[in-house]
């Protein structure tokens, strides 16, 4: 048994080392949070305020594509700033109109990744129908029931509620195209459901993509909880993995809400390979 399990592995290292895959970075918003503390359970940034940002991906494996998380919502484009609000996003590119400019149309996407329920990942989910859907199933459970919590939005993900598109529930991690090269990571805690993202790039290497299980750095140093992630012992051991995950890969972490992480990758158009 043992032996067919290691045969295994290797056989999923040697196709995700082979795998033509690449990573574009995609604007899907950013958010001004006018009180830091919002992310701190222990009060930990009194007084501070900081400019997150909503950011998406696109993988390529092959001629098929990903798209991990989907931003603020397409109306917020061109939304004014508001200090007075705890938490004020805004839009300057929709994802449909970036895609266009790599040359690619909705109807190319076949995977929707998902990393949570939360506005800021879901926004723009429902331009693409056509695509199978994949979310931690303790999410998809949230949000398919009628009376789901105001951080998750069911409706920008109506088109899978509805039955009409395809949605798969991920339970634990998945091997999203078969061969290790782009794999959904079960970090559970700031959602129940929440998941963050590995690829494996031929020459960047390996890339972890964080969801929400942190959202800048100092709150990833100081492993920081929000008060309003659903379980707060999950959300560390959650932490815990994803760096123990990072420092034995050598994976280059972006934090997602981390201006600075997302600089790590290319500047769209181009794509890390």
């Amino acid at each position: 048994m043992m032996l067919r399990l290691a045969a295994a592995a290797m056989l999923g290292w040697a196709s995700a080392a082979s795998a033509d895959v690449s990573l574009t970075r995609l604007d899907c918003g950013s958010v001004h949070v006018s009180d830091l503390n919002l992310f701190s359970d222990t009060m930990a940034y009194d007084g501070r305020h900081y400019e997150l940002t909503a950011s998406c991906y696109l993988v390529r494996h092959g001629d098929e594509y990903l798209l991990w998380d989907t931003g603020v919502p397409a109306s917020l484009k061109g939304a004014a700033i508001d200090p007075k609000q705890g938490m004020s996003p805004t839009l300057k590119a929709t994802l449909v109109e970036q895609l266009a400019t790599l040359g690619l149309k909705p109807a190319q996407i076949g995977r929707i990744g998902i990393s949570h329920y939360h506005f800021d990942h879901t926004g723009q989910a429902a331009a693409f129908p056509q695509a199978t859907l994949l979310i931690g199933a303790r999410d998809w459970e949230v949000l398919s029931k009628n009376s789901a919590p105001g951080q998750a939005d069911p409706e920008a993900v109506a088109p899978w509620i509805k039955g009409g598109s395809k949605v798969e529930p991920v339970v634990g991690d998945k091997d999203i195209f078969g061969d290790g090269s782009v794999t959904m990571i079960e970090l559970p805690g700031h959602t129940p459901g929440h998941h963050g993202l590995l690829v494996r790039l031929k020459e960047t290497g390996p890339v972890l993509l964080t969801g929400d299980v942190s959202h800048f750095t100092e709150n990833y140093a100081s492993d920081g909880i929000p008060p309003f992630n659903t379980d707060r012992a999950d959300s560390l051991a959650a932490l815990d993995r994803f760096k123990k995950i990072a420092a034995n890969l050598k994976a280059t972490v972006i934090i997602q809400h981390e201006p600075a992480d997302i600089a790590k990758l290319p500047a769209f158009p181009k794509a890390a390979r």
